[in-house]
């Protein structure tokens, strides 16, 4: 099994209101073309981050030790491509992030 990730989809990460220049439902298109599973939570509660997507480790991984992985302000293809490509690559615990996606780790909210 691989990795999964949730997206942020319901408060103000994936809404026109706070990002009219990102074509959210495009955005979840894509993640959903490349990835099989693709969950999409109404609030994670990260709204200075936004938009938030947190992948989380496959289930080995995460019986290795993994945590699951905030990345925040994914505003573009080139980063949704970035969490995609490193859920292929196996994810956290398995392989690095990608610099595009490791420079949007956020810490997990509180």
């Amino acid at each position: 099994m691989t990795s999964r990730i949730t997206v942020c989809r319901g408060c103000c990460c994936g809404t026109a209101r706070k990002h009219p220049e990102v074509d959210h439902d495009r955005q979840l298109e894509l993640l959903r073309e490349r990835l099989p599973s693709v969950r999409v939570a109404d609030c994670l509660d990260a709204c200075e981050v936004s938009n938030v997507v947190v992948v989380q480790p496959s289930p080995a991984a995460r019986a290795a030790g993994a945590k699951p992985v905030w990345v925040g302000s994914v505003l573009d293809d080139e980063a949704v491509h970035g969490v995609a490509d490193w859920v292929d690559a196996g994810g956290p615990g398995v392989a690095a992030p990608p610099p595009l996606v490791a420079e949007r780790i956020v810490a997990t909210p509180r």
